[in-house]
């Protein structure tokens, strides 16, 4: 949301740079002034004074830095998208549109990655652009992982609550992979009703991956699943009988130091009544000797 109450989606440019290898690393951002028309999409407005103002003002922070594409807030793709990317590539001719959700409703990491590209037609129909997804990551740098690690050297009990977080992010790697396959099935449900054309791409991707599960028929798989379970299992076993071992060892412990407290405690006592009972006697034969006297 760029002001109070106002829904419209933000645009920023990114800045970055290239790692070789086809890799972009986006390392910083600015937004910049955005408006478009609601009923007609195709009416928007980019200052772009503004953001030559401000790369310039970056690149005396960071020389490295450079504008490697854009921003917005989606949270889908928009039509005019294209006529926003065509200005960014003054600045960059292969600038990246990445889609942030700023209130992202499903697990995964909220942001997606596209470059444009010439769509050839079969027809023979003049050529359009549209965008391709590329695969991204979200990632920190290796002065924020030592400033990361400095912090938690701070924490006393880095233990706590360190079970649950793993389980937790478990269930929403396991919720995130089944809306996946969610997704897959019904993008085949439609290509087999018709809804949706053929594409040969997408088919060899998700042959490729089933080409990766491995084969439950075969014995020697089953087999050695089980022995792998059972050895998991043995594991958490004996690690519930040394658990049980170690908890009934202290609390034998225990008892014994309570017992001796007790005895400790009860001899105090037995002595103290003593030293009063001497005492008490010491007064009573000083007054039978006053009395004999």
């Amino acid at each position: 949301m760029g002001k109070i109450g106002n829904q419209k989606r933000v645009v920023g440019i990114l800045l970055g740079s290239w790692k070789g290898k086809g890799i972009l690393d986006v390392s910083n951002s600015f937004a910049v002034p955005f408006d478009e028309d609601d009923k007609d999409k195709s009416v928007w407005f980019l200052d772009h004074d503004y953001l030559e103002n401000m790369f310039g003002m970056f690149k005396k922070v960071n020389a490295r830095e450079r504008i490697v594409g854009w921003y917005h807030t989606g949270p889908k793709l928009n039509q005019n998208d294209i006529g926003i990317n065509e200005l960014i590539r003054r600045y960059c001719p292969n600038s990246v549109l990445v889609i942030i959700g700023a209130k992202p409703k499903d697990l995964g990491l909220p942001t997606e990655a596209y470059i444009a590209v010439e769509e050839v037609h079969d027809d023979g129909t003049p050529t359009t652009k549209t965008f391709e997804h590329v695969a991204s990551e979200i990632g920190a740098e290796e002065a924020e992982e030592v400033g990361v690690e400095h912090l938690l050297r701070d924490i006393k009990d880095t233990t706590l609550g360190t079970l649950s977080q793993r389980i937790t992010n478990q269930l929403r790697g396991l919720k995130g992979l089944h809306s996946q396959i969610t997704d897959i099935k019904n993008y085949l449900d439609q290509v087999v009703s018709g809804t949706l054309p053929v594409n040969h791409t997408i088919i060899y991707q998700l042959q490729d991956i089933f080409n990766l599960l491995p084969d439950a028929s075969v014995r020697q798989f089953v087999k050695s699943m089980y022995v792998k379970t059972n050895d998991q299992m043995l594991v958490v076993y004996l690690a519930s009988l040394s658990r049980s071992v170690i908890a009934l060892h202290n609390l034998i412990n225990n008892k014994i130091t309570n017992r001796d407290a007790e005895r400790k405690e009860s001899s105090k006592k037995e002595e103290a009544k003593e030293r009063k009972d001497k005492e008490d006697s010491k007064v009573e034969d000083k007054k039978k000797d006053t009395k004999s006297s």
